[in-house]
């Protein structure tokens, strides 16, 4: 009962909160078709044949139902379980299902393994866009797809362990399950030690050998990694110092999960690393212990049996960015022209505009860039195109991979406040692009390593300047580019080992821009083209986006994207 002297107002509520002037959520579109600059790459280069396939994997990655799975993996994250209810030791790592459904489709679309599976023309080219299609959305799985496909190459060194593990590893099947009698296998890869990183030579993991050792034999590693990911793979390449007569020094090892008899190999998960992004993918500690493992390769040659599987990787890091800009552009321009500001469409305000058309001409330059790159690894390639993807793969790592995470920042810029949030895309995004730099070589070593192919292989650099060569004459800013490159690196060959580290930095840097504006210059429409060159090489360029020159066909850049 209420007393009379009570004279508290009491709510009286109306309906606010009637939400208008949001774009909707970009789902239930088919990635593929609407990558005009993807598709245009792959017909390019020879791999139209797989379009079939391509359009449904881009329908696929586009669904509803996978985007949320991509959301769920990212959100749920793997969870280490070193022992059992009753304290045995088993060492596993559990997934979110979303995450399993995610690598199954993935696999069984051969996004890891199908370019060895079905060596054509064009075949890296299709894998390269199956791979950067299911990264797009969900990049986390990528990395053990990425070293299943890579860990061939150096298989293939030694027959006798590829007769066994290469048939499992082109399986498009996938079990999560830890069992030596599946037909499928699922690759990692651990070289660095804590005591060393990049410098893998200083690797203290000990191998010694069962019998009288040697490629082929069996060891028992000990010995601590500090970075292993996807540490519920079926068997991992490890480095480790080799002893005994059958030969010394830093060697390659194929290392089980499960021996052949199904009891599980001593692989101590010591913790799974608190990573900044890449959060659907787990990464560890591990310890060696007594670990049965194969040698692979030559005694005393690990890095040269590892990096052909390195070369690889760090192509996927370049298909890897790629597939991120193409999501961080997509997104970016989708919030824009579905939302009204200051009495116009957001894209069409003239500051948004130019904003999103230059991240569209980096993520363009990128694509074409990447496939490209695929199209020199097939098969036919000849002695010129490898002496090519030996210096352009490792000039592209750097230079993609460092223009990856600011790109990612100012696409999620163009979603305000909802781009700051974990429930739109582009916040994860962010999260994961600086991965791609640092996995496989960080900008030094790969700076460095393209100042060792130079050296040690001067045909690497012929090819390369045959390649840019080809756009002399059809710009004039691009010429002007070109020429002070080769002055640049008569320098720099010139120059004492001190001095050409100092400067190793800036000639990458304007190998890669000369790379991706040459092939602009050859492949796409005028309108991207000279936007690109006077946006990254004219005397007007700038350090963001959206600074780009008067005269720009901007509606014309976006209508690719």
């Amino acid at each position: 009962m209420t007393h009379p002297s009570d004279t508290r107002t009491h709510p009286r509520p109306h309906t606010t909160h009637t939400v208008f002037n949001q774009s909707a959520a970009r789902v239930d579109v088919n990635e593929y078709e609407l990558n005009t600059v993807l598709r245009e790459s792959v017909a390019r280069h020879d791999a139209s044949w797989a379009d079939d396939e391509l359009r449904e994997i881009g329908e696929l990655v586009g669904s509803v139902r996978f985007q949320h799975d991509a959301h769920l993996a990212n959100t749920n994250t793997p969870e280490l379980h070193t022992h059992d209810r009753w304290g045995n030791r088993i060492d596993e790592v559990e997934y979110h299902p979303a995450y399993h459904r995610i690598i199954s489709a993935s696999i069984a679309h051969g996004s890891h393994t199908r370019c060895w599976a079905d060596r054509q023309p064009g075949s890296h080219v299709v894998r390269a866009a199956s791979f950067m299609l299911f990264g797009q959305i969900e990049p986390g799985h990528a990395c053990p797809v990425s070293m299943t496909h890579a860990v061939i190459p150096s298989l293939e060194l030694q027959p006798d362990v590829a007769a066994e593990w290469v048939p499992k590893a082109l399986s498009r099947s996938y079990s999560s399950d830890l069992d030596a009698e599946k037909a499928s296998a699922i690759f990692g890869m651990s070289m660095t030690e804590k005591q060393g990183g990049s410098d893998v030579r200083a690797n203290s993991t000990i191998a010694t050998p069962v019998g009288s050792g040697g490629p082929g034999a069996e060891y028992l590693l000990t010995g601590h990694k500090w970075f292993c990911s996807a540490p519920m793979s079926d068997a991992f390449l490890v480095l480790a110092q080799a002893k005994g007569s059958g030969g010394e020094g830093l060697s390659c090892f194929l290392l089980p999960r499960v021996l052949p008899d199904d009891t599980r190999n001593v692989f101590r998960i010591q913790r799974l690393k608190n990573k900044l992004g890449n959060k659907s993918n787990a990464s560890s500690e591990i310890e060696l212990d007594g670990t049965v493992a194969v040698m692979v390769g030559e005694p005393g040659r690990g890095v040269r049996t590892i990096i052909e599987m390195v070369a690889q990787t760090r192509l996927d890091c370049v298909l890897g960015s790629t597939a991120g800009m193409r999501q961080s552009v997509a997104e970016a321009v989708w919030h824009a022209r579905h939302r009204d500001a200051f009495g116009a469409t957001l894209a069409d305000q003239p500051a948004m505009t130019a904003v999103l058309a230059d991240l569209a001409l980096e993520s363009e330059a990128a694509t074409v860039t990447a496939i490209r790159l695929a199209r020199a690894h097939d098969e036919d390639a000849n002695d010129q195109e490898r002496a090519f993807r030996r210096l352009a793969t490792a000039v592209a790592k750097y230079w993609i991979c460092k223009r990856g995470p600011h790109h990612s920042y100012e696409a999620l810029e163009c979603l305000g406040g909802n781009g700051y949030t974990e429930d739109f895309p582009l916040a994860m995004r962010y999260r994961e692009q600086p991965v791609m730099a640092v996995w496989e070589g960080s900008g030094n070593v790969i700076a460095l390593d393209v100042l060792r192919a130079m050296t040690r292989e001067p045909e690497s650099i012929a090819a390369f300047d045959a390649e840019i060569g080809t756009a002399l004459g059809a710009n004039r800013t691009l010429d002007l580019h070109l020429e002070r490159l080769r002055d640049h690196l008569g320098e720099l060959a010139r120059m004492d080992a001190v001095s050409a580290q100092r400067r190793a930095r800036g000639v990458v840097e304007s190998m890669a821009l000369a790379l991706e504006a040459s092939l602009l210059v050859r492949y796409a429409p005028a309108a991207v083209s000279d936007a690109f060159v006077a946006a990254r090489l004219g005397e007007d360029r700038a350090f963001e986006y959206g600074a780009l020159p008067d005269g720009a066909d901007l509606a014309g850049i976006l209508e690719r994207h």
